[in-house]
C-alpha cells in the first residue's frame, strides 16, 4: 500500500494533490488545521468512488504537541509514509512599516517552522517506506524578493535552503527531497497577500503600485490543478529532482535571477513599479 501525507489538505493546492493522489493508487492521510472544512474534498472523493483512500485528520502545523501526538496516532494504523507533502501555509502582505513583528513571526511559523516540525516527527516513518519522498510546496517568491510580500517571500527563502540542505542529509537513506517552485495559481492563499492595499494612502505610490502589480498577477493566475499534477508525477519519478518550476513566466524569472546582474534587474522594477530613486 502506498500512502502520503498531505498537510493544509482542506483546499486550494493541498485538496487537489489529496485528489490526485488518491486517483493515482495512494490512501492519503489528509492532514487540516480545521476539520470542519473537509466537506468539499470528502465530497470530491466520494464521488470518485474511493473515500476508502481517504483518512482526514486535524492538525496545526504550528502546533507541536498536537502534531507529535497526531504521528502516534498515524502510526498505530500505517506501517510507513512514502510521500510527504508540505503545501500547508499562506501569504502575508506588507511592508515591513506597517507589519508587526507578531505578522513576521506567525508566517515563519507556519510556513517554515510548520514543515520543519512535520518533517521531523514524520521521518521514522518516511524511513520505512522503500523509498521515501518529501515534496515542499515553494513560489517564485523562494527566488525573487517582491516589494510588498517580504515575510512570505522570506519564509519560502528559508524553505529553500531547509529543503537543499535536507535532500543532500537524506539521499544517501533513498529518500529524495523536491521543491515545487509554483508561480501565480488561482488559491486562497491570495486572500491575505492582497490586504496590504486596505490602509494604503493615496501619496504612497510604491504600496499603491505593488498592490496594483498583485491583482494583475492574480487576474492572470493559472489553474491550480497544474501543481497537483505536477507533485503526482514526481512522484512516479526515478529520480525526482530537487527544483520543479511550475506555472507563467517561472522559468523565465528563474534565469533572470540567476544570470542578469541585480544592477539590472533592480532598474526595471524600479521603471515597472513607477518608483523614485531618493
Amino acid at each position: 500500500m502506498k500512502v502520503a501525507f498531505v498537510t493544509g489538505a482542506n483546499s486550494g493546492f493541498g485538496k487537489l494533490i489529496t485528489i490526485e493522489l488518491i486517483k493515482s493508487g495512494f490512501t492519503v492521510i489528509a492532514a487540516m488545521r480545521n476539520t470542519t472544512k473537509q466537506t468539499a474534498l470528502v465530497d470530491t472523493v466520494k464521488r470518485l468512488k474511493m473515500e476508502d483512500k481517504l483518512e482526514v485528520i486535524e492538525m496545526d502545523v504550528t502546533d507541536e504537541e498536537q502534531i507529535q501526538s497526531t504521528v502516534d496516532e498515524v502510526k498505530t494504523r500505517y506501517s510507513h509514509i512514502d510521500v510527504l507533502v508540505n503545501n500547508a501555509g499562506y501569504s502575508q502582505g506588507g511592508f515591513i512599516t506597517d507589519l508587526s513583528v507578531e505578522d513576521w513571526e506567525s508566517q515563519y511559523n507556519t510556513n517554515i517552522m510548520g514543515v520543519i516540525r512535520t518533517t521531523k516527527y514524520l521521518l521514522p516513518l518516511i524511513k520505512k517506506a522503500k523509498r521515501g519522498q518529501i515534496i515542499n510546496i515553494s513560489s517564485v517568491s523562494g527566488f525573487f524578493g517582491f516589494p510588498g510580500m517580504g515575510p512570505y517571500c522570506s519564509s519560502k527563502f528559508a524553505l529553500e535552503g531547509f529543503s537543499e540542505s535536507l535532500r543532500l542529509e537524506l539521499l544517501s537513506e533513498n529518500i529524495y527531497v523536491s521543491m515545487v517552485e509554483a508561480g501565480s495559481f488561482k488559491t486562497g492563499i491570495w486572500e491575505k497577500g492582497l490586504e496590504i492595499g486596505k490602509d494604503i494612502l493615496e501619496e504612497e505610490i510604491l504600496k499603491r503600485n505593488a498592490l496594483q502589480f498583485a491583482k494583475q498577477a492574480y487576474e492572470n493566475a493559472g489553474d491550480p490543478y497544474e501543481v497537483a499534477n505536477l507533485v503526482r508525477r514526481i512522484t512516479v519519478a526515478k529520480k525526482p529532482k530537487l527544483r520543479y518550476r511550475v506555472g507563467k513566466g517561472t522559468s523565465k524569472l528563474w534565469y533572470v535571477k540567476k544570470f542578469v546582474p541585480w544592477s539590472i534587474i533592480e532598474k526595471v522594477v524600479v521603471i515597472k513599479l513607477n518608483m523614485k530613486r531618493k
